[in-house]
Formats: C-alpha cells, sequence, structure tokens
C-alpha cells in the first residue's frame, strides 16, 4: 500500500498558512531534506486554492528540486469545479477525497506527497489517512494564520528524524502511531 507523505512549513506557534510570512530564510540542509521526501513520491494531493497559486508559477520555476519534480509528477486536485488552466499531469478528484485517497493508496506506486494544501492535509489527518509528516518548523511565532492541526482530532505519532538547520530551522519526521 502507498503511504501518504505530508511535507508542510509551519510556524514555531503551528501556522501554516503563508509560510512566506514566517520563513524569511532557506538553506541548503532545508533543499537537502525537500529533495529527500519528494525522492520517494510519484503524484502529489492540491487543494484548488494551492492549485490556483502554483499552476502559473511552477511550469516555468527553476527552483530545484522542487520545480522538476512537481512538473513531473501526476497531480491530483481536490475542486468541485473544473481546473481553468493547463498544467501538465493535472487531474481533478472526482467525489469524495477521503475516498479518491483511499483508492490512490492501493494502485501500486511510490509515496503520495500533500504539499501546502492545508484543508486537504486536514481531511486527511482527521480521516486517519496521513502516514507520515514531515515539517519544517521555522524559529518563527507566526501570531496569526489557519494552524496545521486546527480542527483535526488527536493523533499520536512517533519521531522518526530531526536534524536543525543552520538558519535553526527544525527538520522533523513523525510517523503516524496507529491506535491497537
Amino acid at each position: 500500500m502507498r503511504r501518504v507523505v505530508a511535507y508542510e512549513l509551519v510556524s514555531l506557534d503551528g501556522v501554516a498558512e503563508a509560510p512566506d510570512e514566517f520563513i524569511s530564510t532557506w538553506d541548503d540542509v532545508m533543499d537537502a531534506n525537500l529533495a529527500r521526501v519528494i525522492d520517494t513520491q510519484d503524484a502529489v494531493l492540491l487543494g484548488r486554492r494551492s492549485w490556483d497559486e502554483w499552476a502559473p508559477y511552477w511550469p516555468d520555476s527553476d527552483i530545484e528540486p522542487f520545480a522538476s519534480f512537481v512538473n513531473g509528477v501526476p497531480k491530483y486536485v481536490a475542486t468541485s469545479t473544473p481546473l481553468d488552466r493547463e498544467w501538465s499531469g493535472s487531474w481533478v478528484i472526482e467525489g469524495d477525497l477521503v475516498a479518491a485517497v483511499r483508492e490512490l493508496r492501493e494502485h501500486p506506486g511510490g509515496d503520495i506527497g500533500v504539499h501546502a494544501s492545508l484543508s486537504v492535509l486536514q481531511t486527511l489527518l482527521a480521516a486517519g489517512l496521513v502516514d507520515t509528516l514531515s515539517l519544517v518548523i521555522a524559529p518563527t511565532v507566526a501570531g496569526r494564520g489557519r494552524r496545521l492541526f486546527d480542527g483535526v482530532p488527536a493523533l499520536r505519532w512517533e519521531t522518526v528524524r530531526s536534524v536543525t538547520s543552520p538558519t535553526g530551522h527544525l527538520l522533523v519526521d513523525y510517523r503516524a502511531v496507529v491506535p491497537d
């Protein structure tokens, strides 16, 4: 069964919305961490808002390794309306997101990534469908914005990897603890 791996940029107080407002530095260790996470992924789940922001940007971007990755994998978009522009490999999820992800997990392939797309991630967390959380925690208190775990039920995670980058960001991978 394929795993769902979420990669999120969050502030110290858990804000995941508008990370450009609380992440002002980026370093080589953070680049290597992102490359490590996406190396196992061969599909991405996006919400409509993230897709609308990314579709005009990433096709012409030279920011690597993410540009080659996101432009080369299938992108499954959670939306109730047709996509209004072309972005290679983009597919609308028909119907229920949770059911679609359960079905996608049953198909052969690599990990399924969730990047940005806070509402998609929160829905999948609530449904118990996220296997790994790969967080970049900024040493900044955002103070406002939607938080990663807003509206998500209690879940248990175990730390499987933790690294501090030269710019002070904590890079942490958590694996979901399945209840007995």
